[in-house]
């Protein structure tokens, strides 16, 4: 009986580790090089309709990143609304996917040798 309940014990916290891992993980980033970019267009509207017959909007934007050594790399991001010029973001990018998650920084955030490449 006590192997039984130690048995369901360590059960209920390995499902409800991964249950924490799932909602507070971004896997998109597990793995990604991280880039700095500086939004200054609109992104090019791009408009479809989804398999369910609903309509969408994606916005893409090409541009120049920098990674914490100012390396420079050609990134293509695809977002659902359109970015705020003048915003500065970390993205992440993975070789064999592209950019696969990313979020606005503060331009104090930013690395100085990216920084410099994005002024």
């Amino acid at each position: 009986m006590k192997k039984l309940m130690v048995a369901l014990i360590v059960i209920i916290i390995i499902i409800g580790g991964a249950v924490l891992a799932m909602r507070f993980v971004n896997f998109n980033r597990i793995g990604a090089d991280t880039y700095y970019v500086k939004i200054t267009t609109d992104g090019k509207v791009t408009k479809g309709q989804a398999s369910d017959g609903t309509n969408y909007t994606d916005y893409n934007y090409d541009f120049q990143g920098y990674n914490e050594e100012g390396e420079e790399k050609q990134l293509n991001l695809i977002a659902q609304k359109n970015l705020r010029k003048g915003a500065y973001l970390e993205v992440f990018v993975k070789e064999d996917k592209g950019v696969t998650s990313y979020e606005e920084v503060k331009q104090a955030d930013v690395p100085k040798k990216a920084a410099d490449k994005l002024k």
